[in-house]
């Protein structure tokens, strides 16, 4: 009997009720959670929601893959969008990532350089002339006969 009481004693000492300053670690880290987490998601997502919706013909967007373009039609599901001149794909609505301000594409630098395309039109421009003084001294049949060979060859 000696044993048990002993045995009696040292469990109910070393127990102590949970209180609330136990679970105020806890609840702390989760209120940071929502505030710098789950609050501003849930807003940005309602922020595209809002502009998914109030697309119309002719704004400028870029969607998800990064492709840009304007919206020539807008569906329930589907946009229609312009990515290049007579070149338009079909988007879902869901794909649409940003809305751009009007005037972007025009605006937006690609890349080429305007020397090279000046330089396409000059040759375009020489290649006429030299025809031009071929077809003169009549040489201009066979040199066209060997191009036609050239092209069908590779």
């Amino acid at each position: 009997m000696l044993i048990s009481e002993a045995f009696a004693q040292a469990t109910s000492g070393s127990q102590t009720e949970p209180g609330l300053m136990s679970l105020l670690p806890l609840i702390g880290i989760l209120v940071i959670f929502y505030l710098l987490l789950i609050r501003p998601q849930s807003k940005r997502a309602k922020e595209q929601i809002k502009m998914r919706e109030a697309l119309q013909k002719g704004d400028e967007v870029i969607i998800s893959g990064g492709e840009l373009g304007r919206v020539v039609s807008v569906g329930d599901n589907y946009v229609t969008l312009e990515i290049a001149p007579n070149v338009e794909i079909i988007v879902v609505k869901s794909g649409v990532q940003t809305l751009l301000p009007k005037g972007t594409l025009k605006s937006i630098d690609t890349g080429k350089s305007s020397k090279s395309t000046k330089n396409n039109k000059t040759q375009k421009v020489t290649d006429t002339t030299e025809s031009s003084n071929d077809d003169k001294n009549g040489d201009a049949t066979d040199k066209e006969t060997s191009s036609e060979g050239n092209k069908k060859e590779s």
